[in-house]
């Protein structure tokens, strides 16, 4: 069976970009452009990796993996961070959070691909 991966991403074109490539990889895809609908379609996907955009309208990234890490359903999934703002100390908040992978936009397809095989197993 597929491993599931819940890609939480604003940009359309980042979206499509991360959905298209994962797909290729064998992957199954649940799409989530709206961080304030990610953690439901994440406890109804049940994914084996959450691919989270810390630069959400709405709501934080951040509070997003934290609101995860507390939930009984979601807490053992990890969590890959994909942010543009790589500024000094934000790698370091993310994980404090509660994400287990980080990666700085823009994304090359090989780091990101060796990152989702590390985390979703």
């Amino acid at each position: 069976m597929a491993k599931r991966i819940l890609v939480v991403e604003d940009n359309d074109l980042n979206r499509r970009l991360f959905c298209d490539v994962l797909r290729s990889q064998g992957y199954a895809v649940e799409p989530v452009a709206d961080g304030l609908d990610a953690l439901e379609r994440a406890r109804q996907f049940v994914p084996n990796l959450i691919i989270m955009d810390i630069q959400l309208p709405n709501v934080s990234g951040l509070d997003l993996i934290e609101a995860a890490k507390q939930d009984s359903t979601l807490r053992t999934v990890p969590v890959l961070a994909v942010t543009a703002y790589a500024g000094k100390g934000d790698e370091e908040r993310i994980r404090e959070a509660g994400a287990e992978g980080y990666l700085a936009k823009p994304i090359s397809i090989g780091p990101f691909m060796q990152a989702v095989r590390a985390l979703a197993g």
